[in-house]
């Protein structure tokens, strides 16, 4: 596996195991206003395009958009209170994080879960491996994964340059955010999606193991 300088992880199904967590945290919202709830392979088809989009896919068909709102509004004040509750980072992951903070990478984290929740479970889970986190904040102009925006924002955060940096993600959105941001892409297959999925959707280099990704020197 090459070597680069830069790091730049998705979150949700890369670095965290978080489907517990936003599953119980969707029903709970859906049961909230007497919707039907979804299981967690429902779930995780859902995932990966911002917790609006999982709202959406999750409520029935044609749910009124203020209906929409409020679903969400329960969603988001759920999950802060239990988005610790089962979520985890997956085996292997800490290891990888601390080998390239030993070698002197940089590391950050993109997301399309919103700025909070973002920021939030990076200082839980890794405190001094991830340098910058940067979540979901249409409001401020810096477009949702595909978009570039976040990826550019981790970029000018950070001090680094495009080249040298990597891309590593678990899903179609990040193949796309990969190549939109003109950075190469490292698809893991321990999140949401499978491999036969994602080489449909253009992956080209794919991990089965955290340590594949820098292995141990």
């Amino acid at each position: 596996m090459k070597e680069y300088q830069t790091y730049i992880f998705d979150l949700d199904g890369t670095l965290l195991d978080t489907l517990g967590d936003l599953t119980a945290s969707t029903n709970y919202a859906l049961r909230s206003h007497g919707m039907k709830e979804h299981g967690k392979e429902a779930i995780r088809s859902f995932v990966g395009n911002g917790v609006r989009l999982l709202i959406e896919r999750s409520v029935p068909q044609n749910t009124a958009p203020e209906v929409v709102d409020e679903v969400l509004d329960t969603f988001r004040r759920h999950y802060m209170q239990h988005h610790l509750d089962t979520t985890r980072p997956y085996s292997g992951i800490e290891d990888l994080l601390y080998r390239l903070k030993q070698h002197g990478k940089m590391t950050a984290i993109v997301s399309n879960k919103f700025d909070a929740a973002t920021k939030e479970l990076a200082r839980h889970f890794f405190p001094k491996t991830i340098d910058v986190a940067v979540g979901e904040h249409e409001t401020e102009g810096i477009r949702r994964k595909p978009a570039p925006d976040t990826v550019e924002e981790a970029l000018r955060l950070l001090g680094a340059e495009k080249e040298g940096a990597v891309y590593v993600g678990d899903s179609d959105v990040d193949v796309e955010t990969a190549r939109n941001s003109g950075l190469p892409c490292i698809s893991v297959l321990w999140g949401f999606r499978s491999e036969d999925f994602l080489r449909k959707c253009g992956a080209t280099v794919c991990v089965s193991t955290p340590e594949e990704i820098f292995p141990v020197k």
